[in-house]
């Protein structure tokens, strides 16, 4: 019998509420079902192991934030503004319930020595879809040098939400104005854009 759609969502919601605050080496199977309300049997219906648990939590998240990056990018008014509204979405995402556990697939990264197959392939394909995405809408501003401006500025992402886990406070301005200085020279060295002006203070 296949698991009821409530059920799995308050099994998803308290596996994300707690593996990724609390750790997932530290938090059992029955802290998350006794947080669900639901049987071990239940689980195992739907999640044959603890990792397979930690795969569907990851890979909801991963749509939500989908979601997210999505209507940032909705609302920006040009080429520019699609490829930095990441960080429109990432301001934009740490508002909601589960923002605040940001980054939970560093985190993820971190606590696996080996991930199993199953959370990896989750942790690949998050970091597949911040690179194709970044490097998607670099091609409009930057033509044959997207690739590599869609590789730098996943390393700027990634260390933004590396740094989070250390100060969750920490907004996106930093980050944001890294990003804008790679695109202002990459646009400079391609000719596709005037060489910007010396920038008299933080770029926004």
């Amino acid at each position: 019998m296949a698991m009821r759609p409530g059920t799995e969502q308050k099994l998803l919601d308290a596996a994300e509420e707690l593996f990724f605050t609390r750790g997932i080496a530290a938090t059992p199977v029955d802290a998350v079902l006794d947080r669900a309300g639901v049987s071990s049997a239940t689980l195992y219906r739907g999640y044959p192991s603890k990792e397979a648990l930690v795969a569907a939590a990851l890979g909801r998240r991963h749509d939500d934030w989908l979601g997210t990056w999505d209507a940032a990018v909705a609302t920006a008014e040009d080429d520019r503004g699609r490829l930095l509204a990441v960080f429109d979405a990432l301001d934009a995402y740490r508002s909601t319930p589960s923002g605040s556990r940001w980054c939970a697939f560093l985190g993820t990264a971190a606590e696996y020595v080996d991930a199993p197959a199953d959370v990896q392939a989750v942790l690949d394909q998050e970091t597949g879809t911040l690179r194709r995405r970044l490097t998607d809408a670099a091609v409009p501003l930057v033509g044959s040098r997207a690739g590599d401006l869609g590789e730098q500025l996943l390393l700027v992402v990634s260390g933004y939400l590396a740094m989070r886990l250390r100060e969750p406070g920490l907004g996106t301005d930093t980050a944001r104005s890294v990003a804008s200085a790679l695109l202002d020279a990459v646009t400079w060295v391609s000719g596709t854009a005037a060489r910007p002006a010396r920038p008299a203070g933080p770029r926004r």
